[in-house]
């Protein structure tokens, strides 16, 4: 070699890539590939130093760049069937900031509304009225715990049918008194228990996707973590549906998926990529309406520049909603729907 540095660095290269490939078959994936970047980006400093005493060396260059070229390789390598699992994991993350973290930061006077009027206090959906920027809203979402008490208290975020009714409960006193309603989901999906069943759980969720389709106000949903199934849809019908940059939004778990399609939970990451679950692929699918950003590394590192962030957004989609008539609203956002349905029937 023209310098006995990039010995050394081919090593390191050549030991890198046996680390992620054998990351493949770590349960924490997250936390391999995060370390295998800063791996790389090491090497990466090390060649850059190496190129800056090399000279006019060319042999020296042009193996440089040749390192340059399989670090590239190795990142590529890294990325495609693996990152929409990557984002599984950070959507699933338990410092990750949850509904009640964003109504903190985001809107003032936050007065909770509890009871479906008809059974119990679903205590995994949150419902309230609250300010944005000074206008009175109605704010409607999933809220999870981060101890094992509070999961419990919370049923892991999970709704029961009364949850639904409160949520719908909630949106129409909104459409009452003409307040626009912001959903934010975060839930693996509706609760699967045999009380919820005889409540009347697919029913809950069915008036809710009929009720919202008609609301004659607007409706602002974001996913903030794991939109899962039907119980993430039941107060996701809205006229602007955004995603954080790392959340989820499937019919299905990725697990799930891998133990019907293949008999085998493990092929979750092969699944996760197949079913597009992505904030970037559902919005080339037409399925959501925009993306909010979040900070370096995920939501979970800085909440109040996640929170600012979405802000944001809401601001921007709120206002252009709010520019159209009630019978204009309701059936733009029947069309949209409608037209979602026929695309994905002909696919």
């Amino acid at each position: 070699m023209a310098h006995p540095g990039l010995a050394l660095v081919y090593d390191i290269l050549n030991l890198e890539m046996e680390a992620v490939r054998g990351a493949a078959g770590n349960g924490n994936l997250m936390e391999s590939s995060n370390k295998a970047e800063q791996e790389l980006a090491r090497i990466e400093q090390q060649i850059g130093h190496l190129e800056s005493v090399a000279g006019g060396n060319q042999d020296a260059l042009r193996q440089l760049q040749q390192l340059h070229s399989q670090v590239d390789a190795l990142r590529r390598q890294m990325t495609p069937h693996r990152q929409a699992w990557l984002k599984t994991e950070l959507a699933r993350h338990p410092q990750r900031p949850y509904l009640l973290d964003y109504v903190e930061r985001i809107f003032t006077d936050f007065s909770e509304i509890h009871g479906d009027r008809g059974f119990a206090d679903d205590r995994a959906m949150v419902c309230g009225m609250a300010r944005f920027h000074g206008e009175e809203v109605m704010v409607v979402g999933m809220q999870k715990g981060r101890d094992i008490k509070q999961m419990v208290y919370r049923n892991f975020g999970m709704a029961n049918p009364e949850g639904y009714r409160k949520a719908l409960r909630a949106m129409r006193i909104a459409e009452k008194f003409r307040r626009p309603v912001f959903t934010f989901v975060d839930t693996m999906g509706a609760y699967p228990g045999m009380g919820a069943e005889e409540r009347g759980q697919a029913e809950a969720i069915a008036r809710n996707l009929r009720e919202m389709a008609r609301l004659r106000v607007p409706i602002v949903t974001t996913i903030t973590g794991e939109g899962g199934s039907g119980g993430a849809l039941a107060i996701a019908v809205a006229d602007r549906v955004l995603m954080m940059e790392n959340a989820i939004y499937s019919v299905i778990t990725p697990e799930g998926c891998a133990s019907i399609m293949w008999r085998d939970s493990s092929k979750k990451e092969l699944a996760a990529e197949a079913m597009k679950i992505t904030a970037g692929d559902l919005q080339g699918l037409g399925c959501i309406d925009d993306i909010v950003p979040e900070p370096d590394g995920g939501a979970q590192n800085d909440y109040d520049a996640a929170a600012r962030m979405l802000d944001l957004s809401l601001q921007k989609h709120l206002r252009e909603l709010q520019s159209l008539p009630a019978d204009e609203l309701v059936r733009a956002r029947y069309d949209k729907y409608r037209k979602m349905a026929m695309y994905f029937k002909t696919e």
